[in-house]
């Protein structure tokens, strides 16, 4: 059962003078690597008097390279996607036998292609000493990853913060905080210098209101919304490439749209480009709305859909699942032995979903 979301996002430069603006890279479409169904994609740019070329980067990003060729007193690019949340399964994966277990070590030739995601950082005393307290002890690799990442996201609290670029990993470590492209930062370089292969991931996070509260533990957000996001990915093989959250302590899942995935932070950025010297006024806006989804068991149709429904002059019967009791008394559908076999019970006079 799957919800269809429409996500939209405005990014907004306005500077105080028309200026000449260099070429610009926008990295705001969803990867090909992409897990979540993308049932439509559009991209506005103002100014309209643009060129505008599609292009893959070596890590089959999507790049849009635009070209302003008169000066501008505003760059703006507007995106409207939609989304098929389907329930994604994050552990739906198998290894090779040689990297079910962890440590282990990349074939020569795979080790060799993914050299540039084993490039480590020259870190500090504070980072050394958090990678040596990680424990090694030979066990299933998911576990140990699984592990390390609610770890992390146990360790380094999560805040908003508006300032340009990234920390340093001791830095993070030092002050047990960072946003979600620092905590992913952090996490990628623990990574490589344990021996696997990773990534930076930039794209955009969705997260739906759950129909119900949970029993126990965090019952998630309290409102539909989507934000720009980071996290981490890993090469294990037989699997590929695997999210990581540190943010949430997660695995990547169906909310998780990959936009660029490099091997630095920089050549994942949404935009970035060159202009001449001057003041800038930065805005953006994102905003998320379901345009579909199906009545379920723990968000039957309301009263106002039944109606709607009977408007229209349907058989109830069509409408009510046989599986979720979406009204009382007579609209509801209940199994009940007849004649020895188990089938849906419907209302007298009511058109029968089984003939």
């Amino acid at each position: 059962m799957s919800i269809r979301v429409a996500l939209h996002h405005v990014t907004a430069y306005r500077y105080d003078r028309a200026v000449n603006l260099g070429p610009q890279t926008i990295r705001l479409r969803p990867a090909p690597h992409c897990r979540t169904p993308i049932l439509s994609y559009s991209m506005k740019i103002a100014p309209s008097e643009h060129f505008l070329n599609w292009q893959q980067d070596p890590q089959s990003n999507w790049l849009a390279r635009v070209v302003v060729p008169e000066k501008a007193r505003e760059l703006s690019v507007t995106i409207d996607l939609t989304a098929e949340l389907e329930i994604i399964n994050p552990f739906d994966f198998f290894l090779e036998p040689s990297a079910e277990n962890f440590p282990f070590a990349y074939e020569p030739q795979l080790a060799a292609d993914l050299r540039p995601y084993l490039s480590r950082l020259e870190c500090g005393p504070r980072f050394h000493a958090y990678l040596e307290a990680i424990p090694r002890a030979p066990g299933p690799t998911t576990a140990f990853l699984f592990a390390l990442n609610a770890g992390l996201q146990k360790d380094i609290g999560y805040l908003i913060r508006m300032e340009p670029g990234i920390q340093t990993p001791d830095f993070t470590l030092e002050k047990r905080s960072g946003s979600c492209r620092d905590s992913a930062w952090l996490l990628v370089q623990l990574l490589r210098h344990l021996g696997l292969a990773a990534r930076f991931a930039s794209g955009y996070l969705i997260q739906l209101k759950p129909d119900q509260l949970a029993l126990d533990g965090p019952s998630g957000t309290s409102m539909d919304f989507t934000d720009l996001h980071a996290w981490c990915e890993v090469y294990l093989p037989g699997a590929g490439w695997v999210g990581l959250d540190p943010t949430s302590g997660l695995f990547a899942g169906e909310g998780h749209i990959p936009l660029a995935c490099a091997a630095s932070p920089t050549a994942a950025a949404p935009i970035s480009g060159e202009l001449e010297e001057c003041k800038v006024e930065f805005d953006f806006a994102m905003s998320i709305a379901r345009v579909a989804e199906p009545a379920r068991v723990t968000k039957p149709y309301t009263d106002d859909q039944w109606r709607a429904i009977e408007d229209l002059g349907l058989p109830k019967a069509m409408c009510a699942s046989p599986w979720a009791e979406n009204r009382p008394s007579s609209r509801s559908t209940i199994w009940k032995p007849r004649n020895g076999r188990r089938r849906p019970w419907v209302p007298p006079n009511a058109a029968s979903p089984m003939r």
